[in-house]
């Protein structure tokens, strides 16, 4: 066997803009096979060629429930889909890029609104040390970002100034209106930033 084919090579086969179902075929000597799919929310839009959703996947090693889980609890919807509980884009060419996870995502007026990204585009200002941001209610927007920040040392960056770092690399109306400086972000056991408990407390 030539050695690309030995390789583990994930390929699109197929690329439906319309339905926003994309095939993969995983090229082995057992040639195992998968479908993933991007599931468009109803009122989203795809811009450029490019879906946003929550991503699903569906094949024969797929599992349809979790250990010790109720049998009555229902993993799978009715086309035999499996939610990964993670959010993706996949573009025009065919490549997929996992975004965030669908719980952490913000809705905001019928759009998405990725923490993650924000995050990070935060956390890059040099005088932050940490960042997590969090939808908090909203009567307009239904949702709007609450981003909590913990400046480095001795440092007194202001939310005008992080707004106006934030300005051409995220979209307008993903920056936040409202920022909350802590200590610290509460983390879970495996180190990551426990949102639920951002999401239980209110701004200082």
């Amino acid at each position: 066997m030539q050695p690309e084919k030995e390789a583990a090579m994930i390929r699109a086969v197929i690329f439906d803009l319309d339905n926003t179902l994309m095939d993969f075929m995983t090229m082995k000597e057992n040639a195992i096979r998968a479908a993933v799919k991007a599931m468009i929310d109803a009122g989203l839009s795809m811009d450029a060629g490019e879906a946003f959703g929550d991503l699903k996947i569906r094949g024969f090693w797929v599992c349809d429930g979790y250990f010790g889980q109720d049998d009555s609890v229902e993993t799978l919807d009715a086309e035999g889909w499996f939610s990964t509980g993670d959010v993706a884009t996949i573009d025009a060419d065919g490549f997929m890029k996992i975004t965030d996870r669908t719980k952490d995502v913000i809705k905001s007026g019928g759009e998405w609104i990725s923490s993650v990204e924000l995050e990070n585009e935060i956390i890059a200002h040099p005088d932050v040390a940490e960042a997590a941001v969090v939808g908090i209610p909203d009567e307009k927007w239904d949702e709007r970002p609450l981003a909590y920040v913990v400046r480095r040392a001795n440092s007194q960056v202001t939310p005008d100034e992080l707004r106006a770092h934030l300005e051409g690399k995220v979209a307008k109306w993903w920056i936040p209106e409202t920022w909350a400086f802590i200590d610290e972000i509460p983390k879970t056991s495996v180190g990551k930033f426990d949102k639920k408990k951002l999401r239980d407390r209110l701004p200082p």
